[in-house]
C-alpha cells in the first residue's frame, strides 16, 4: 500500500482524523501527520485547525462532563478519584498555569478537565484559557511534526521513492516512544497530600 498516495488522494478524511484523535486525547497521530504535512502532502494550517479545534472541544466536553455528572460518576469509578484529586491539587497551587499546560503532564491530563468541571472553576474562564492551552498543544506538536519531517526528508532523501515506508516507520516510532513516555510518566506520578479535596462550585 502507497500510503504517500492514500494521505494525498484522501486528504480530508485525514483532517478529520486529527479532528476526532485530538478530541479523545493524544499526539500520535498529530506527529504523523505534520510529518506527511512536512512533504507536502497535507496542508500544515488546515492540520493545525483540525488539531486545535478537536482538543479543544475534547476537553470543553470533559469539563461540562464533570460539572453536570462528575460525583456520580467518581462513585461508579472510585479508581478515577486519585487521578482527579491530582489535578484538583495542581490546579489549587497553579490555577491559570495548570490549566494552560495541563495537557504535557502525562499522569493527570487524563482527569483535568473533568476534575475542573468539578471545581469552582467559572466555565468563561475554563473555556478561554482552554482555547488558548489547545491552540498551545496543537501548534507544539503540529511544528514538532513538520520539523521532523523535514529533518527526515534532509537526511533521507534517496529513499524518497519509497518514501512510504518511511513514513509507516515513522508512525510505529512515534507510537512506541508516546507509549513508552506515557509509561515513564505513570511511574514518576507525585502524590496527592493529605486534604486535596474536590471543591463544587455554587449552584
Amino acid at each position: 500500500m502507497d500510503i504517500s498516495h492514500l494521505i494525498a488522494e484522501n486528504g480530508a478524511f485525514f483532517y478529520l482524523i486529527a479532528f476526532v484523535w485530538t478530541f479523545l486525547e493524544g499526539e500520535t497521530f498529530v506527529l504523523f501527520a505534520a510529518f506527511a504535512a512536512a512533504q507536502g502532502l497535507l496542508n500544515p494550517v488546515l492540520l493545525l485547525a483540525a488539531t486545535w479545534l478537536g482538543s479543544f472541544s475534547g476537553d470543553q466536553t470533559y469539563f461540562w462532563i464533570g460539572r453536570y455528572f462528575g460525583l456520580r460518576l467518581l462513585n461508579r469509578f472510585p479508581k478515577w478519584r486519585y487521578g482527579v484529586e491530582s489535578a484538583l491539587y495542581w490546579l489549587e497551587r497553579y490555577n491559570a498555569g495548570f490549566i494552560l499546560s495541563f495537557r504535557f503532564i502525562y499522569g493527570v491530563r487524563n482527569f483535568s478537565s473533568f476534575a475542573m468541571g468539578l471545581s469552582a472553576v467559572h466555565w468563561k474562564r475554563f473555556l478561554i484559557l482552554n482555547c488558548l492551552a489547545a491552540g498551545l498543544w496543537a501548534g507544539s506538536f503540529v511544528a514538532l511534526g513538520y520539523f521532523l519531517g523535514h529533518a527526515f526528508r534532509a537526511v533521507l532523501g534517496h529513499l524518497v521513492r519509497s518514501f512510504s515506508l518511511v513514513m509507516l516507520i515513522v508512525f510505529v516510532i512515534f507510537t512506541v516512544a508516546v507509549w513508552v513516555f506515557h509509561r515513564l510518566q505513570r511511574r514518576r506520578q507525585l502524590r496527592v497530600p493529605p486534604g486535596a479535596k474536590i471543591v463544587i462550585p455554587p449552584p
